[in-house]
């Protein structure tokens, strides 16, 4: 049986695919647990500075496996999803969602995990639960408002509408969009200009940005004061490599 998820890495890029494309990469709990495995073994891996997670074939994600929900699914425990999510989002390192085609709802939810969003001028995006009178569990209403604010989050979840790559680009959904063509290897060079900053800074950045989310100001400066890492290790000899240019 193929893998549910792939890595391969790259020269300190590390590729995650959603690897259902028979099925549009709907998402199951055994999809997930080989996710989190992935996850897990990133928390360590120092040898990889950035993510990109994607889908196999035509498509990132039509989300949540329907026929799964109907059945019943067998989750570890609850909140397993949203919590697996939540590792993936407080990785040291930068992730990445790379959206062509379909991302709908549960997809959507593991897409905004992600610390930005790439999207192919083919991507489509939707919030469904309401469709289906179901409630997100996995951080939608968390997530969405953040990224989107509360009035566009409430518009897109109340009416499940589809909105399309340059229209999730304005409501600030998706960081930029790239010609299908050619998207995986724009991707990739947008990973690349990340890998040849500081690993060092993007894992504190990101611990900054996380500890002071939605905090007031004035307690965001002080934070950024009492809690900066400093300098790392490889600050002398990337000022020395500028100076000799």
């Amino acid at each position: 049986m193929a893998d549910l998820v792939t890595r391969e890495d790259d020269d300190g890029l590390c590729w995650l695919t959603l690897n259902r494309p028979d099925k549009l990469n709907s998402l199951t709990v055994a999809l997930f647990r080989e996710l989190r495995a992935h996850i897990s073994d990133l928390r360590s891996d120092e040898s990889v500075g950035c993510v990109i997670l994607r889908g196999a074939g035509k498509c990132f994600s039509a989300g949540h496996d329907l026929g799964d929900i109907a059945e019943g699914e067998a989750v570890p425990s609850r909140g397993w999803h949203s919590e697996t999510l939540r590792l993936m989002e407080k990785l040291h390192k930068p992730v990445i969602s790379a959206v062509h085609g379909h991302c709908y709802t549960g997809a959507l939810e593991v897409a905004l995990a992600a610390d930005f969003i790439l999207a192919s001028d083919t991507a489509k995006f939707a919030d469904t639960h309401a469709k289906w009178a179901l409630t997100p569990i996995w951080g939608m209403s968390q997530r969405l408002p953040r990224r989107v604010g509360a009035a566009t989050a409430k518009r897109l979840m109340f009416t499940a509408e589809t909105v399309r790559a340059d229209d999730a680009l304005r409501m600030g959904l998706c960081e930029v969009v790239f010609p299908d063509a050619s998207f995986f290897d724009d991707v990739t060079a947008f990973a690349r200009q990340i890998l040849e900053n500081s690993a060092f800074s993007h894992a504190a950045n990101k611990r900054l940005l996380e500890a002071t989310d939605m905090d007031a100001l004035d307690a965001g400066l002080q934070w950024e004061i009492m809690e900066n890492e400093g300098v790392g290790p490889d600050m002398q000899a990337r000022i020395a490599a500028f100076m000799k240019k």
